[in-house]
């Protein structure tokens, strides 16, 4: 499976997500600063809270940006398009399959940010997470082979470890 490729997919993801809170952000401070915005009494909080969710709308570009840097930065990392040995813990970068995901062609894709995002890349169903994910602090540091032991919920999930690219 063509990793760089995963991860192209998820840095024109970020992009997108990027610019819908660019967007977000410039039409939430437009409205802060409009004159129509000003206040006409003392309860009057428009232009507060349009300031508030401006800034909090920036502060989501900025981590759209820093999360596109990183899979930048992904990219070029040798482990990441190398090949993956027995002796190699499971880390940022790995695509990690459980054994009674075989059949459904799941897998998962640790990454520093975007848990949560599901794609799919030729015929394979791939769930980005993080390591501060439950099923990620179960995968990181583990090998090829291992069981994994993770609550999700009131679920428990048991499983070994089949593959590692």
């Amino acid at each position: 499976m063509d990793k760089l490729q995963l991860i192209s997919k998820i840095i024109t993801h970020l992009e997108n997500e990027l610019e819908d809170a660019i967007l977000a952000a410039t039409t939430a401070r437009d409205a802060a600063v409009n004159d129509e915005s000003v206040a006409e009494t003392q309860y009057d909080t428009i232009a507060i809270e349009a300031g508030y969710l401006a800034q909090g709308q920036s502060k989501r570009v900025a981590e759209f940006e820093v999360a596109i840097k990183a899979f930048h930065v992904l990219k070029l990392q040798k482990h990441v398009v190398g090949d993956i040995d027995a002796d190699t813990t499971i880390t940022i970068g790995n695509l990690v399959q459980l054994e009674k995901d075989e059949a459904k062609s799941h897998w998962f894709f640790i990454a520093p940010f975007s848990g949560g995002f599901v794609t799919q890349l030729n015929k394979h169903n791939i769930t980005v997470i993080t390591p501060k994910s439950p099923i990620g602090q179960a995968l990181v540091g583990k090998y090829c082979d291992d069981e994994v032991k993770v609550n999700l919920g009131k679920n428990k999930l048991e499983d070994f470890i089949s593959s590692v690219i």
